[in-house]
């Protein structure tokens, strides 16, 4: 199944971050996204103007919103970032790679 077909599950604290080999697996499923210092998922966005960086912002919203599962959000004129990492873990885990999966398809 493709990660965006999936759904982020809960993970307890204290559940393991995904080690380096298992970040390079999953790390090529994704459009552009890079990792930042082995703990999180980074990727900028261009948009044509600021409605359609705050229509990307929100669709966004929704997506993390059903898979309860929220990335850092940063964005203005015709420009949005987007990092996200697992914060019950304080790391990367599966459930980061599944949300930057279905925020491509926005």
């Amino acid at each position: 199944m493709r990660l965006f077909e999936r759904s982020c599950a809960p993970l307890p604290e204290g559940s393991p971050t995904l080690t380096p080999g298992q970040i390079d697996e999953l790390l090529p499923q994704l459009e552009g996204w890079r990792v930042v210092d082995g703990e999180k998922l980074a990727k900028d966005y261009k948009f044509k103007d600021f409605a359609k960086a705050l229509a990307f912002v929100n669709g966004v919203g929704e997506v993390a919103e059903a898979d309860d599962h929220h990335p850092e959000i940063w964005f203005t004129y015709g420009q949005a970032r987007l990092e996200i990492r697992t914060h019950s873990i304080d790391g990367l885990s599966e459930n980061d790679f599944i949300l930057a999966a279905k925020i491509d398809r926005i």
